[in-house]
């Protein structure tokens, strides 16, 4: 791993930091324990943290809400350039963003684990959330003696116990949680403002805001077109935009069109974008059905131009760990598809090289 770019205080780098980790998928009912921790802290404290995951950009919203002196470590390039708390943040210098770029070739180990890694061998401290026991990080902890778990088994049993019946909220209660959803403030900030317990917060922003899977898929079509970035390419025009609607099973004909028609130097192609936590078992069933990949066909015949799938996967929808891509044809494999890895800033490349064959 080496530094690419720093943005921010660089004179918290010479404080003692804690790096705070916790694995992906951490239920919901263990955030409560977690958050505690962040209350205790004070601005002579200086925490260490990641935002690829949805708890870990909560953590980094409770801690610049808290005002705690942060250090964001982030993969290749800072992409939430629109969060309120962290302009706040940085424009009042207790936030510094690390840009890290992974140097080691492929095959030496996934890029979480190997940033992980790096970033645990410049910290004085570590604090755990939810630890997968399974996962890698609970391998990169062992015998290592400057770490801190916040959650024992009891924490872990009351998580997995049966959810709480559905609280009913006040108009009030909604407008003021979403104008703190909006003002980037994060759960945290909202169950002590509204006093309601953590999964109930979660569930009602899902219910109010956008689907979490329309959500996911806007992020990801949002990141396609930043790397691309078409502003400033006058070869490149972005012909059309689409977007998945649909209300109750019912779809628009159009969502069989794919999500971008693109002109390159006078050729048209045309993405169809997809995200996913985890590399789909079964391309059909998971990601591509047959009766879409055929309507992806029959619009490349029918408008003269070929139509690719791109797929993220792993870290957030607005920044992927993997980018894969592959022409639409009859019928895609894994083979076809995981062999088709590209690099964020090599994906206009691909296309070009694409149409040039």
């Amino acid at each position: 791993m080496r530094i690419l770019r720093t943005i921010g205080n660089q004179l918290l780098l010479q404080h003692e930091k804690t790096l705070f980790l916790s694995s992906k998928m951490a239920p919901v009912g263990t955030w409560g324990k977690v958050f505690e921790w962040v209350d205790g802290l004070s601005t002579a404290d200086t925490v260490v943290c990641f935002n690829s995951s949805e708890f870990e950009n909560e953590m980094l919203k409770a801690l610049l809400v808290n005002k705690i002196p942060t250090v964001l470590v982030v993969m290749n390039r800072f992409r939430d350039t629109y969060n309120v708390q962290v302009e706040y943040a940085l424009n009042e210098n207790r936030l510094l963003i690390i840009e890290l770029q992974r140097d080691e070739p492929r095959g030496k180990g996934t890029t979480p684990r190997l940033r992980n890694q790096y970033v645990i061998g410049q910290v004085e401290h570590i604090v755990c959330g939810y630890i997968n026991t399974n996962g890698s990080i609970f391998g990169l902890l062992a015998g290592l003696n400057n770490v801190i778990h916040l959650l024992d088994k009891e924490d872990l049993r009351k998580a997995a116990e049966p959810q709480e019946k559905p609280f009913r909220w006040t108009v009030a209660e909604d407008k003021r949680l979403l104008r703190m959803f909006y003002e980037d403030m994060g759960i945290h900030a909202i169950h002590k403002a509204i006093d309601r317990p953590y999964r109930t917060i979660y569930l009602r922003i899902k219910s109010l805001t956008m689907s979490d899977e329309l959500l996911k898929g806007r992020e990801f079509e949002d990141y396609v077109l930043e790397i691309l970035d078409v502003q400033h390419n006058d070869k490149l025009t972005l012909k059309e935009w689409r977007g998945d609607k649909s209300l109750q099973g019912v779809y628009p004909a159009n969502n069989s069109s794919p999500d971008f028609v693109f002109e390159y130097d006078g050729k048209p192609f045309a993405i169809e974008c997809k995200w996913r936590n985890h590399r789909p078992r079964d391309i059909e069933k998971d990601l591509l059905p047959a009766d879409r990949a055929d309507g992806f066909m029959h619009f490349s015949l029918d408008h003269h131009m070929p139509v690719y799938l791109l797929l993220g996967i792993g870290g957030l929808p607005n920044d992927p760990d993997m980018l894969y891509a592959a022409p639409i044809v009859q019928h895609i494999t894994k083979a076809t598809l995981y062999e088709g890895i590209v690099f964020s800033d090599k994906l206009l490349d691909y296309f070009v090289n694409q149409l040039s064959s």
